[in-house]
């Protein structure tokens, strides 16, 4: 099957410029200035415009400023030494502050509103072209998919865009009015996805286009978030300002109901999606795009051009898949000595494109809470394995390093590809000695062991495990280090089969009811994760079912804390976790406090913070800039509490 390739394409939507892209598969169009209602009645405008759809996603999903709002700030990530203002202001425990000017949510505000457009334009106009029902299927689901996105981020936003209510719009306009989070749900999520499952293919039209089981997989998760919004147990604030009433009628138990039906539906209706035998499998670079993936955003090694970034050289920005970076620390300051005596140091582990390392940048990093409480169970579960790199390889060579051994803690020998640094799984009997040492990490050794080590109570937001699955992979390294920075030419990965069985899970929790309960659900993706074939941080294969144990763990009754803890276990460091705890109104109460050890060498004393969560962040700002380009009464506009 075909992939989407995309080139640079030129859109003026609304007031502003956006570069998205075309496919060679699909089109070989010329770059223009402008959509137009005449260019929408072509096949060439159709066809450009389903396909700018897909290389939208990249300006948002690998995105890292916006990766970090969605992730610093949760139970799951805080700051890390090297971050600024865009990190520490999302953190929420003093250091920073989230406003309209420096909450960086604003990446998707304008970008999801020229896709709206762009998909009103397609759905408007596009039948004139002679479009397909099921090609204009895939307008109707990225309205859906934007609107949907907007709506938990920012609560009500407009449906008219300045020529009526999803209408296309080709005049620029000072003026907007929000609509409320029920007519959004209403009259655009729920309808376009609805018409998506009716009219999309079983199967992808290309790779990577969706489908009815991708449409299937959103109308569950809106069904679901819905009712949440409706029920709002713990009173939290919404704007524009509206009864929490349903315009059609239903109460939130019928959408937990409908959001349960519809995620069984998919389930039971796959259409080619599936479940990866061990959750190595879901993440390793080498099985990327694989039947548990429905949803990414694309990238390629073969061609900058197509890739949307320089092959070479990251730039930090759009489209560059650049999200991996920012829990990244610098492994490469990490030092052995050439000789036993330790006087002269080289650098052990050095910059490589492999999925372990990648770019460093320090700008994020997981909590001590993470490591020992997310992941208790390192034996029977792999999914702390199949999420971080806790073990840093020897690589010299592939930097022309020429020794055939190094001197590493306790001046031991060590070759390479054997263990430079390990983040150990649990508290050592003996406690680590981290007097002052030649890793240059601040790390500490154990007897013993020739590898500088780090307990868990030691992680710091100078070292702490990567993030293995964002890692990057390039099958152009040959012998050496490859282009390490570069962005990512992975797929980011948006949306994924498993969550199928936790959409119907945390429903049947809220009092949905059906053929499976909660802990079946739950138990489907908990068996699987005590399935393993490789372990990761030890690099080397290891065949061992442990999904007896793992499923005899499981509460006989669960509700929304375990549900949540097994999303984190599951989705961690993916860019899911603000959202979870948005909708199930928990962020307050699960991200409250954390530790962390500080920024120096060698600290690993563990602090303890405090986040001031208010209901009002559980919305985000409008974007300053929105705000400047308006008329009319700008502070209304605003959600309450950013003023």
């Amino acid at each position: 099957m075909k992939r989407i390739n995309f080139k640079p394409f030129l859109l003026a939507s609304m007031s502003a410029l956006l570069a998205v892209g075309c496919s060679k598969d699909i089109l070989d169009e010329t770059p223009r200035a402008t959509y137009t209602p005449e260019f929408f009645r072509t096949e060439e405008g159709v066809n450009g415009g389903v396909t700018g759809f897909y290389a939208h996603l990249r300006q948002m999903y690998g995105q890292a400023y916006y990766y970090n709002t969605c992730e610093t700030g949760t139970d799951e990530a805080t700051y890390a030494q090297s971050a600024d203002g865009n990190f520490k202001d999302m953190d929420m425990s003093g250091v920073g502050q989230i406003t309209p000017s420096t909450s960086r949510t604003d990446a998707i505000w304008g970008e999801c509103f020229r896709n709206i457009n762009s998909a009103n334009g397609v759905l408007e106009y596009g039948a004139e072209a002679g479009a397909s029902a099921s090609l204009l299927a895939e307008a109707n689901f990225f309205r859906a998919f934007d609107y949907f996105l907007l709506v938990q981020t920012f609560g009500g936003v407009p449906l008219d865009l300045g020529s009526g209510e999803l209408a296309f719009n080709t005049t620029p306009s000072t003026e907007s009015t929000r609509n409320t989070v029920p007519e959004v749900y209403t009259k655009a999520i729920f309808p376009d996805l609805m018409t998506a499952i009716e009219n999309l293919p079983d199967a992808p039209r290309l790779t990577g286009t969706v489908t009815k089981t991708v449409a299937r997989l959103y109308l569950a998760k809106a069904y679901l978030t819905y009712g949440w919004w409706l029920q709002n147990p713990n009173n939290i604030p919404t704007y524009p300002e509206t009864t929490r009433t349903d315009p059609d009628g239903h109460d939130a138990q019928w959408y937990f109901q409908h959001a349960y039906d519809m995620a069984m539906e998919g389930i039971n209706n796959p259409g080619g999606y599936s479940l990866q035998p061990t959750y190595y499998d879901v993440n390793v670079a080498e099985n990327d795009r694989n039947s548990e993936i429905m949803l990414y955003a694309d990238h390629t090694e073969e061609s900058a051009y197509y890739n949307g970034g320089d092959l070479n050289y990251g730039s930090g920005g759009a489209p560059d898949n650049f999200a991996g970076w920012m829990m990244t620390w610098n492994y490469t300051n990490l030092k052995s000595a050439e000789d036993p005596a330790q006087t002269t140091l080289v650098n052990s582990v050095q910059r490589e494109a492999a999925q372990p390392l990648g770019r460093p940048w320090t700008r994020m990093c997981p909590t001590i809470e993470v490591v020992t409480n997310t992941f208790a169970n390192k034996v029977d579960d792999s999914r702390y394995d199949g999420t971080f790199t806790t073990t840093y390889r020897g690589n010299w060579p592939k930097g022309g390093v020429a020794n055939d051994v190094l001197y590493n803690a306790n001046s031991l020998p060590v070759y390479p590809g054997d263990a430079i640094l390990t983040f150990l799984d649990e508290e050592p009997a003996q406690a680590v000695d981290y007097s002052p040492n030649i890793s240059n990490i601040g790390a500490g050794k154990l007897p013993g062991r020739a590898d500088w080590v780090i307990n868990p109570q030691g992680i710091s937001r100078l070292t702490y495990p990567g993030l293995w699955k964002l890692g990057p992979y390039r099958t152009d390294n040959a012998d050496g280090l490859g282009q390490p920075n570069a962005g990512s030419t992975r797929p980011f990965n948006i949306a994924k089969f498993s969550e199928f069985y936790f959409v119907a899970a945390e429903a049947a929790v809220k009092g949905a009811t059906g053929s499976m309960s909660a802990r079946d659900l739950i138990n489907v993706i908990r068996a699987r994760a005590g399935m393993w074939r490789f372990d990761n941080n030890a690099n080397e294969v290891r065949i061992e079912d442990h999904s007896a144990e793992m499923t005899a763990a499981t509460p006989a009754v669960i509700d929304v804390d375990y549900i949540l803890d097994e999303l984190s276990r599951e989705y961690y460091g993916e860019g899911h976790r603000w959202f979870d705890l948005v909708r199930t109104q928990k962020w307050g109460e699960k991200a409250a406090t954390y530790t962390i050890c500080g920024s120096a060498l060698y600290a690993h004393t563990p602090e303890t913070f405090q986040r001031t969560i208010e209901t009002h962040f559980y919305l985000r700002p409008i974007p300053q800039g929105q705000i400047d380009a308006m008329t009319g009464d700008k502070a209304a506009y605003q959600n309450p509490g950013y003023n």
